[in-house]
């Protein structure tokens, strides 16, 4: 006999698996359509997670161990003149974010949700009072909804690569904008001594054509335009894995609810990563309809439109704010005109000195208020 279900989640990646253990949690049968990962090699990505995304994670035993979780104790970002601005954990809080290993996440929620006898995994959609889609910016399943999904290219792919480099990176993210480009180098190997280890993760914005000569480059040739690009901060550099990239994009649904189905994550945003907020704010989506339908009337059916609307209204105003910081600040880089570079020295070097605004911003991106 066919599992009867109160929730079908489509997409069964970090936002899915998520959602799936919260809703378990409030007692509904919960139908995941994971289908099989086409073959590839190691994944090279990471993600910057705050505080409120491991709480979170922790509360569905989906967050990796120590070794695969980089707290993040400071971070510098550069402009393209000598400008920069520290950012260091404000009110007690014991890192700024933490730098998690794709994989090594995905693990662990397979296996939080692989214990967990109210969620069934699927190959298939099946029928439920409510479907949520977490299939990503790709998602076909929008179309079924007549949910249009508006997308603006940037003309970017993010590069991403793993290193090992001469000196530790003491545990500080660094971040470069120069020349319309963005370089970030996120602190890998866990929590380790105060110097953190050797190894970093790469996220490099360049324009399309820059990083097809990037992937073509030797491990050598890349390692060296690498270090002076980030003007050895960290000093020689080795790669260590695989290059991998993507296209970047801003991208919103024009409604994330209906009757019977709701949209979280990428399905239904996607944002510049130089801020490091993408999963952060998927995460969050899925806490907001968790609790949403936790609240719900008694009478009040999982799927109900006016219900799936409150969820809707919780998460679009915080989408949009990061959404237009984030396009901001990339649409203010890209400028070459020096006039603009005067104006970004001048904006970054009083955002520097301050303080109550600038631990408003470090509490806001760590998911608290």
């Amino acid at each position: 006999m066919a599992t009867v279900l109160d929730v079908c989640i489509r997409g069964g990646g970090i936002v899915g698996r998520t959602l799936a253990l919260l809703l378990a949690g409030e007692r509904l049968r919960v139908g995941l359509v994971e289908r099989p990962a086409a073959a590839q090699g190691a994944d090279v990505r990471a993600y910057a997670l705050n505080a409120a995304s491991r709480q979170l994670l922790e509360s569905v035993r989906g967050w990796p161990d120590e070794g695969h979780a980089t707290p993040v104790r400071g971070m510098e970002v550069h402009g393209d003149d000598g400008a920069t601005v520290h950012f260091h954990p404000t009110g007690g809080a014991p890192a700024l974010a933490w730098i998690v290993d794709v994989a090594a996440l995905e693990s662990r929620l397979a296996e939080a949700v692989r214990f967990q006898p109210l969620v069934t995994v699927l190959q298939e959609p099946a029928v439920a009072p409510l479907t949520v889609v977490c299939e990503g910016k790709a998602s076909s399943t929008r179309e079924e909804f007549g949910v249009a999904y508006d997308v603006r290219p940037y003309g970017q792919h993010a590069v991403a690569a793993r290193l090992a480099c001469e000196r530790p990176h003491g545990h500080v993210a660094r971040q470069w904008f120069a020349n319309g480009e963005v370089l970030a180098l996120l602190p890998l190997g866990g929590q380790t001594t105060a110097e953190g280890s050797d190894s970093v993760a790469l996220v490099w914005s360049v324009a399309q054509a820059r990083s097809a000569e990037l992937l073509a480059a030797t491990p050598d040739d890349f390692a060296a335009r690498l270090q002076v690009a980030c003007h050895g901060a960290l000093g020689t550099m080795r790669l260590e894995s695989d290059r991998a990239a993507w296209p970047l994009q801003v991208a919103r649904a024009d409604r994330w609810v209906g009757p019977g189905w709701a949209l979280a994550g990428d399905a239904a945003h996607s944002v510049h990563p130089l801020a490091g907020q993408g999963l952060n704010l998927g995460l969050a989506d899925a806490r907001a309809l968790a609790q949403v339908l936790h609240e719900r009337e008694y009478w009040r059916p999982v799927g109900d439109a006016k219900l799936l609307r409150r969820y809707e209204r919780t998460r679009k105003g915080d989408v949009l704010a990061m959404g237009t910081v984030t396009d901001g600040l990339q649409q203010l880089f890209a400028q070459d005109h020096p006039t603009w570079s005067a104006l970004r020295q001048w904006g970054l070097r009083g955002f520097d000195a301050s303080g109550p605004l600038k631990d408003w911003v470090v509490r806001q991106a760590a998911g608290r208020l």
